[in-house]
């Protein structure tokens, strides 16, 4: 196991549920959806920060279906993201 990279996987990951932790903070205080859709993007990004190592040296997947695997959590993170900036409560801002 190369713990360099396992250190810098789980500092990525803190500091990614620490952004989703402000923003879920931010939904509960101003009841913002967007402010909800980016806290669960930011969670799905960390996460896919560290699954792949899970996947890879814990369930013993291949590196190629660990990593296809992790892209898609990260691509379903950063979609959630871009709704949250880009949604219907956005729109509705501006109008």
């Amino acid at each position: 196991m190369h713990i360099g990279l396992v250190i810098a996987k789980l500092v990525t990951m803190v500091l990614g549920l620490l952004i989703a932790f402000q923003a879920y903070r931010g939904y509960r205080r101003h009841h913002s959806r967007s402010m909800f859709y980016l806290a669960v993007g930011f969670g799905f990004v960390s996460v896919g920060a560290v699954v792949e190592g899970l996947l890879f040296d814990v369930v013993g997947l291949t590196l190629a279906n660990a990593s296809t695997i992790a892209t898609a959590v990260v691509a379903i993170g950063m979609c959630t993201i871009l709704y949250a900036l880009y949604g219907r409560e956005s729109r509705e801002l501006e109008g």
